[in-house]
């Protein structure tokens, strides 16, 4: 006779069963982009970073480096004098971050272009235009 199927005791031996808490790089990289896109959008003048959001945030385990990745509308041409705004502006948003988030040591701060909007952007207009010539073929026949 087979033993009995226990859908609990099996995810949990294959590690699919309890969720796992993030890890605190983790939650403290949420709590920074959110503090850096409401700082973005409220705080910061600079004309270049007007159409800056913040996209996503690596830290360290150790908390002391971000990966700040952001997207911006526009031409990449722009691309360049984004960047320079935004590490002219990194010391503001830095002490920002020290005066809001409680943490021992305020990550320094690296910023960098998220190519994976573009990527996304790139798959989703060649799966609309599979999909145009789809019903194009569609109505012919």
């Amino acid at each position: 006779m087979a033993a009995e199927w226990h859908p609990k005791q099996d995810l949990e031996a294959i590690g699919g069963g309890k969720p796992r808490l993030p890890k605190r790089a983790d939650r403290v990289a949420d709590a920074v982009r959110n503090e850096l896109s409401v700082l973005l959008l409220q705080r910061i003048r600079d004309p270049r970073l007007r159409d800056v959001s913040i996209s996503r945030v690596e830290i360290s385990d150790d908390l002391r480096h971000a990966k700040i990745f952001y997207t911006a509308l526009g031409d990449a041409r722009l691309r360049g004098s984004i960047q320079s705004g935004l590490e002219k502006a990194a010391g503001f948003m830095r002490s920002h971050l020290a005066k809001t988030l409680n943490l021992r040591f305020t990550p320094d701060l690296r910023f960098w272009y998220d190519e994976k909007a573009d990527k996304v952007q790139e798959i989703e207009n060649l799966l609309n235009d599979l999909a145009r010539q789809r019903d194009d073929r569609a109505k012919r026949s």
